[in-house]
């Protein structure tokens, strides 16, 4: 008689209906918006101090990551009545209470960065991974 499979994780002690659970997570754990959440810790800013702010991000992304957190309520849009029109961005409370985890992921990312290419680099050299064969494996 097989024995019961023994769940773990954390999606042990979600309910039935997870999706929206890890739709937040899909969000709060993307690379942009960690590093939107994590540039606006100092306080509000300017749509184009943001984008020079995050290196890479296009003007298309940085849109659709400001609209997204706008949406879930982890940023606030002010728009200034002026001319030209000036619009900032900052942080809810609840965005504040992200910046412990998103920080720490960016820093534990640039802390390790190194030996992550490093063992990128060894795994193309010696095809690890289930997409590589050997050379002695293929010619044997």
């Amino acid at each position: 008689m097989a024995s019961a499979r023994q769940i773990s994780g954390p999606c042990q002690a979600w309910p039935d209906d997870s999706a929206f659970i890890r739709e937040v997570l899909d969000r709060i754990g993307d690379k942009w918006t960690v590093l939107v959440i994590s540039t606006l810790s100092t306080g509000s800013l300017r749509y184009s101090d943001l984008q020079a702010s995050i290196p890479g991000i296009s003007q298309r992304m940085l849109t659709q990551t400001l609209k997204h957190l706008e949406r879930d309520g982890l940023i606030t849009r002010t728009a200034y009545p002026e001319v030209p029109p000036r619009v900032e961005y900052e942080l809810t409370d609840l965005g504040r209470s992200l910046l412990d985890a998103v920080t720490a992921m960016a820093d534990w990312a640039a802390a390790h960065h190194g030996r992550i290419a490093s063992n990128r680099a060894a795994s193309e050299r010696t095809g690890v991974g289930r997409g590589k064969t050997s050379v002695s494996a293929s010619t044997g």
